[in-house]
């Protein structure tokens, strides 16, 4: 069955649960597929559900990689205005 949490709740659930509290696009694919057996079989339509959520979310912020830092693409991180706003992992829009 499809997880009740919204695009916005499972995004956050994936940056939280790096030491960091950030993590790469792929990163939150990752996490999500590994945690919600449903989005490993479902159609790609969720992965543009989940850009466009961090592109136009407020709560969430490009965090660009260190020049000497590996890899490809910029982090994600959720803004210091808006960590109230994820309780537990699930998003309240405030």
């Amino acid at each position: 069955a499809k997880p009740t949490y919204s695009y916005a709740s499972l995004i956050a659930q994936a940056i939280n649960a790096t030491p960091e509290k950030k993590v790469t696009l792929n990163g939150i694919y990752t996490f999500i597929m590994n945690n919600y057996p449903y989005y490993k079989n479902a159609q790609n339509g969720w992965q543009n559900s989940i850009r466009h959520n961090l592109s136009l979310n407020k709560a969430f912020v490009k965090v660009l990689r260190a020049s000497n830092e590996p890899g490809k693409g910029s982090y994600w991180a959720i803004d210091d205005a808006y960590k109230g706003q994820f309780s537990n992992g699930v998003y309240k829009r405030t």
